[in-house]
């Protein structure tokens, strides 16, 4: 059976970095959001609130997102399509966005190699060809001040954990 929300075509922002932890304890954040997740939002993002659940799937979040001066509230259902490696925000709408969170172990085990990356629907026409120049400038800072807040989330953990 055909997914319709998959019968558009669709483009991709993808940003990765390389963090200096452990997948598990990178995945544990970004999977926790109550209290893991709220720590890594860059200032784009705002009003982070859990409707249900709170770690991983089965979550539903609603949130609101500022860009070109213009704020936007979305609602998103999480998935874990690969548990402990690939979390999913499934946005509520018609062809709309998906951002995964993909945790890959590097081949060290001490860090991990990770991607924020967002599916969005192709909009026809002049609009479509715009949008798809447009928002991978506006995302992708914003996706790797995500990923710095990430990493020093993982760092101040793990310091933490050290004195204790």
């Amino acid at each position: 059976m055909r997914d319709p929300a998959r019968s558009v075509s669709r483009f991709e922002v993808r940003v990765s970095a390389r963090i200096d932890a452990p997948a598990r304890e990178i995945y544990a954040l970004i999977a926790d959001y109550r209290n893991g997740h709220p720590r890594i939002l860059p200032k784009e993002f705002s009003g982070l609130v859990v409707e249900a659940g709170g770690i991983g799937a089965g979550t539903a979040i609603r949130f609101q997102m500022k860009v070109l001066g213009r704020r936007e509230t979305f609602r998103a259902t999480v998935t874990e399509p690969a548990p402990g490696r690939v979390l999913s925000e499934i946005y509520l709408g018609e062809n709309a966005p998906v951002t995964s969170f993909i945790v890959d172990p590097a081949s060290d085990g001490r860090s991990a190699d990770v991607t924020i990356s967002t599916e969005l629907p192709v909009k026809p026409g002049l609009l479509g060809r715009i949008e798809r120049f447009l928002t991978p400038k506006l995302l992708s800072p914003i996706y790797v001040r995500e990923l710095e807040l990430l990493a020093a989330c993982a760092r101040d953990r793990r310091g933490e954990a050290g004195r204790g």
